[in-house]
């Protein structure tokens, strides 16, 4: 239906005669002004005000589902069971054609469990599981399975209470329009001359028991709404895709301020390596120098040590060279001195004559422990010489161990004694 066109929406509607209204006694007065007139004991509907209240009602299902809402369609009427079913699933929108359950709307936490049960026993219909289960069982199943699709079927996609409704029949949905009005949900509703459009926010004033003028108001809201319907998700999907192309730039943006972060922390890292490197380096350079002026001044000591050393050497040379011999003869006369006994035993007088080398022998002993006056002993000392050749050197070891000398005096007494 094209309601830009007033006039074949017109023609429309009176076509499919959505002008006929009840019998004139079975009126409500309250529908008056929507009555164009009586014939044959029938109400006419003025369709100018319906095509006028119904353009009114298609702008707002289209608002509705043009912000993603959700319009409810009921009808459980013979009349209008197959014309909801189509146009609901259709614009993608729940509904209601068998039996309204009360308390679908002001008891949706418990009709929502019901629905989950729905879900869960199509699932195990699909995998097969239901066939698992003992006959008993299964055929509960199954049976609880066709009266949930059967009353719950419309609205098992229903994840929440809906924006508005769109009733059929005032008086067969009296339940469901109470409790939308309940709630506060805006109600749009195909009124007959029967039936009090104070009940409903949006009136479309028609015949409400023709198969034919049901669908027609039907298809008007549902083409609408539908339409409403694909703008909403082509513009969910351009806020998708822009969410998913500045969520993208984001991404980008944060890689790129990450690697940029990633770099200056390298950089940083590179210069502090560096810096590290360079402090190591100069702390082992200092050190190496430090050693080596260490080094360098423990050769100079060494050298100034072995100096001092060769100078010390030096001058002590030179003392020992300036310095006369100590009194070293006296030593050999004692190695000669056993000697003395190998000889013929002397007269007297040559012992005697030993006496006068004691008083040379004398002056040695304090050569030996006064050195600062050396000439006096080695004067002393030549002349003992001779006195060794001629066997007078028996004296000169008499005079260092004079019990020697009392023994060999007392022995050569001896032995001159039997040779006397």
């Amino acid at each position: 239906m094209h309601v830009e066109n007033g006039q074949a929406g017109l023609k429309e509607l009176l076509e499919n005669g959505v002008h006929f209204g009840h019998q004139t006694r079975r009126w409500n007065p309250k529908m008056r002004r929507f009555i164009h007139g009586e014939r044959a004991g029938i109400y006419i509907i003025d369709l100018l005000k319906t095509q006028e209240l119904l353009t009114e009602a298609q702008e707002f299902a289209s608002a509705v589902a043009h912000r993603g809402g959700t319009v409810l369609f009921v009808g459980t009427k013979k009349q209008a069971r197959d014309g909801i079913k189509e146009v609901a699933e259709a614009a993608g929108m729940p509904y209601v054609n068998h039996r309204w359950l009360g308390g679908l709307l002001t008891n949706f936490g418990t009709i929502t469990n019901r629905i989950r049960r729905l879900h869960d026993l199509e699932r195990y219909e699909r995998e097969g599981q239901l066939d698992l289960l003992p006959t008993r069982e299964r055929l509960a199943a199954r049976a609880d399975l066709l009266k949930l699709q059967a009353n719950l079927g419309g609205v098992k996609n229903m994840a929440r209470i809906p924006d508005a409704m769109f009733v059929i029949d005032l008086k067969v949905e009296a339940i469901a329009v109470k409790e939308a009005r309940r709630l506060r949900i805006p109600i749009i509703g195909l009124v007959d001359t029967n039936c009090d459009p104070d009940e409903v926010d949006f009136v479309i004033p028609g015949n409400d028991d023709a198969m034919k003028a049901c669908l027609t108001v039907t298809r008007a809201l549902g083409r609408v709404i539908g339409e409403g319907r694909e703008v909403f998700r082509a513009e969910e999907e351009r806020q998708r895709k822009e969410q998913e192309e500045k969520a993208r730039r984001e991404a980008e943006e944060r890689q790129k301020r990450e690697a940029e972060e990633r770099a200056k922390r390298e950089a940083e890292d590179q210069a502090k390596r560096e810096a590290e490197q360079a402090a190591r380096r100069e702390a082992e350079q200092a050190a190496a120098a430090q050693q080596a002026q260490a080094a360098q001044q423990a050769q100079a000591a060494q050298q100034q040590a072995a100096q001092q050393a060769q100078a010390a050497a030096a001058a002590a040379a030179a003392e020992q060279a300036a310095a006369p011999a100590p009194a070293a003869p006296a030593e050999p006369a004692r190695a000669e001195a056993p000697a003395a006994p190998a000889e013929p035993a002397a007269p007297a007088e040559p012992a005697k004559a030993a006496e006068p080398a004691k008083a040379p022998a004398e002056p040695a002993a304090p050569a030996a422990d006064k050195p600062a006056e050396p000439a006096a002993p080695a004067e002393a000392a030549k002349p003992a010489e001779p006195a060794a050749a001629d066997k007078p050197a028996e004296a000169a070891p008499a005079a260092d161990a004079p019990a020697e000398t009392d023994r060999s005096t007392t022995d050569s007494g001896s032995e001159g004694e039997p040779t006397a």
